[in-house]
């Protein structure tokens, strides 16, 4: 049975979630024939396949997929119909308590715990339905395709363990993953992005290339950035900061800490408290409470109640940018006031959420808050929407597209009055629309206290990477009593524009890394060339070029190495430098340097001061 789902969503799944939903009945019919004595839970699909929750005494390993999925072949071939039968309460309680639901046939002290529980959870009234494809009949509400012919293009992909309904109480279960297409071409092709994914992986490569390391003694899901990773870094932040400071942002720096009333203000706490560090109490607090034998519950309630005074880790940077701007007096003349920081921000996710550098717990933001007048948030937001392009674009990420945040008109998770989030939602879309690029209007995805435009990059194997985000904000001016004087010589609420054309540093560069497979451009390269002497008889030759190169502002390297050339060569390819400079006895002699590229033949020969002119100019031009 699927999780459960509203008549609505379930007559909205797509062609693909119905076969792949079918598929994760074929599954179950399959591994029952297998291991009879298999009890499962619910198997929906997914962003890419479906999964089943199951229960049996059966450790199931990959060396077992071959048999299933040679089953389910068998299944797809009987060509069984998906039959719905909408049943009562009562018919479906006593199938499940004879262990036919979710089976396949009726089996004696064998009743379905999950199956009864799942009943339970339907709301009295409602119809309950099961689907049957021959053998096999399971609690669903579908829908299905119309039989098990079409599931045939099948894989099973992982097994992992998962708890029932997530409560680690009720006990674990096996959680078996597959995926499935329409045709062999799309399931084949499919596998192979995911090959090339695996070897784009960023996590192998940052190892292999000493890009970052994160370690359990420092804590999971915060990033301690290398040496090369650290140049990756600043090279996109100097990269950034110069088109910032052609469009007259002043940059900031703000602490990691704040108290507790300054995002209880924002609504950060407690609107985003799930997603953020407990609070800190300050040590006179934590030492009174102590001496009164107060419980730990005690100090929470007071921290959430406002009885003690706390700190939190920053969730985000805007209320510091925001406390920036009410320290002076404001006059519309000096509108707009353009912040911007490189500002590091933690939340709390879940430790199975986090991945390598793509989904941490502390990241820095190319964060800015711009704060204009009403009349000025349309030529703002097409200034931070060009910025936003201009770094797709010099990065080959113009394959992107954009999507349209706004609030869900019935949902309570929101701050703000109607009247506002209609401005900055208009003003949102009208910017979209001068922008000239596809767009889809997604509702319920706009923070909490505004809508905001995502640009969506689909990377060089087909994956969509939420990266760029551009929000309007009428609502944290008016929760903090930001103002300016206006030309009338009165007092006006300025409105606030929030926007990071990278997001996460850490993100983003974790992204890069797969993208261009560990071979960034020149400009972005952690070490740009590769100085390989024959000998030691030219190393003095060597350390000349390496010297005269790191002086034009390129980083270099020496390999002192006593391995042969062609060592030298392999091992620098193997670490993704974008030139090879070769100095033996002809280069010497003729003053020349022999130039080599990591993905292309020997470039020849050439004057040193000609290679460094050349590499220079592709550097400052930010050359692909």
């Amino acid at each position: 049975m699927s999780e459960r789902k509203t008549l609505e969503e379930r007559e909205q799944m797509s062609d693909l979630e119905r076969l792949r939903h079918s598929c994760a009945h074929v599954m179950a019919t399959a591994i029952l024939r297998i291991w009879p004595d298999a009890q499962f839970a619910y198997g929906p699909p997914v962003e890419n396949g479906f999964y089943y929750d199951f229960e049996m005494k059966h450790r199931i390993t990959p060396e077992d997929f071959e048999q299933i999925e040679a089953e389910m072949r068998k299944i797809a071939k009987e060509n069984q119909r998906f039959e719905k039968k909408i049943i009562s309460r009562d018919e479906a309680k006593l199938m499940a308590e004879s262990g036919r639901l979710g089976g396949l046939s009726e089996r004696p002290g064998n009743a379905s715990r999950f199956k009864l529980d799942l009943i339970d959870k339907i709301p009295e009234g409602e119809e309950i339905s099961c689907f049957q494809n021959g053998e096999f009949i399971d609690l669903c509400a579908g829908p299905h395709v119309g039989s098990t012919a079409k599931t045939k293009h099948v894989k099973l992909m992982s097994i992992s363990s998962s708890f029932y309904m997530g409560d680690e109480t009720k006990g674990q279960l096996q959680r078996l993953y597959g995926t499935a297409f329409p045709t062999k071409d799309e399931l084949d092709q499919h596998l192979m992005r995911l090959e090339e994914a695996k070897k784009r992986d960023h996590r192998k490569l940052g190892r292999e290339l000493q890009l970052f390391h994160i370690d359990e003694a420092v804590g999971q899901g915060l990033i301690l950035w290398k040496p090369k990773g650290g140049l990756v870094r600043r090279a996109l932040q100097d990269f950034i900061t110069a088109e910032l400071d052609k469009q007259g942002y002043s940059q900031v720096f703000t602490p990691h800490i704040g108290k507790l009333d300054l995002y209880r203000t924002s609504g950060h706490f407690p609107y985003y408290q799930e997603s953020q560090y407990a609070p800190i109490p300050e040590r006179n607090i934590l030492e009174k409470l102590r001496d009164e034998n107060a419980t730990c519950d005690q100090l929470i309630n007071g921290l959430e109640n406002g009885e003690y005074e706390g700190y939190m880790l920053k969730p985000m940077n805007c209320p510091h940018h925001i406390k920036i701007y009410a320290s002076e007096h404001r006059s519309y003349r000096d509108l707009p006031v353009r912040l911007a920081e490189f500002g590091t921000v933690y939340r709390w996710e879940q430790s199975g959420e986090l991945g390598g550098m793509t989904r941490v717990r502390g990241f820095t933001q190319d964060d800015a808050h711009l704060f204009c007048t009403p009349e000025q948030v349309a030529t703002e937001i097409q200034g931070c929407l060009g910025l936003v392009k201009k770094v797709l674009n010099t990065l080959g990420m113009a394959n992107y597209r954009v999507r349209l945040s706004l609030r869900d008109p019935d949902s309570d998770k929101y701050v703000g009055s109607p009247e506002n989030w209609d401005k900055a939602e208009a003003a949102l879309r009208e910017a979209v629309q001068v922008l000239d690029v596809d767009y889809t209007e997604a509702e319920g995805e706009a923070a909490f206290y505004g809508p905001k435009i995502d640009f969506i990059v689909k990377d060089v194997i087909g994956r969509d990477w939420q990266l760029g985000t551009v929000q309007v904000d009428y609502n944290l001016p008016e929760r903090f009593g930001l103002e300016y004087v206006g030309a009338d010589n009165k007092t006006h609420r300025p409105v606030m524009i929030h926007r990071a054309p990278f997001g996460s540093l850490e993100r983003f560069t974790g992204l890069l890394i797969e993208h261009f497979e560990g071979k960034f451009p020149t400009w972005l390269s952690p070490e740009q060339v590769r100085v390989l002497p024959i000998s030691d008889k030219f190393l003095d030759a060597a350390e000349e070029a390496t010297a005269k190169l790191a002086e034009a502002g390129v980083r270099v390297s020496l390999d002192r190495s006593s391995d042969k050339v062609g060592a030298k060569i392999r091992l620098a390819r193997l670490e993704r430098v974008p030139y090879m400079l070769v100095l033996g006895a002809r280069e010497v002699e003729e003053g020349t340097v022999s130039v080599r590229h990591r993905d292309r033949d020997d470039l020849g020969s050439m004057p040193l001061d000609d290679f460094i002119g050349t590499i220079c100019q592709e550097i400052a031009s930010r050359s692909l």
